[in-house]
């Protein structure tokens, strides 16, 4: 059975940071792509960052050059560097496959960005 846990989330103001973490059970996210997802009230759940096997990445426009996905094969364990947050940032993130399995999905950690 496959767990993802997210964690790192916090409320932070504008221009802050931080990261958060995936970490995995019963699967070696090391083998596969993975993506880091958010949702933010009344809206769909968008991708924002994905990381191929190896370490070639890819970001929406919107967190092109602010965020940052990596993993740590030892720790099973995907990461996502928030830098120069803005208030359009505060959702719920996630993670999962970059086409994402339903069974997968976990409960997210909230990021608030906010003064």
């Amino acid at each position: 059975q496959v767990q993802l846990v997210e964690s790192g989330g916090d409320l932070v103001q504008p221009g802050g940071s931080l990261r958060l973490s995936c970490a995995a059970s019963g699967v070696r996210l090391s083998i596969l792509a993975m993506g880091w997802y958010r949702q933010a009230p009344g809206k769909q759940r968008e991708l924002v960052a994905r990381i191929i096997s190896g370490s070639g990445t890819m970001y929406a426009d919107s967190v092109k050059g602010r965020f940052t996905i990596s993993r740590d094969n030892a720790k099973n364990t995907v990461y996502l560097q928030m830098n120069s947050l803005k208030p359009e940032d505060t959702a719920v993130y996630y993670c999962n496959t970059p086409s994402p399995i339903a069974s997968w999905w976990g409960q997210g950690t909230q990021v608030t960005v906010s003064s």
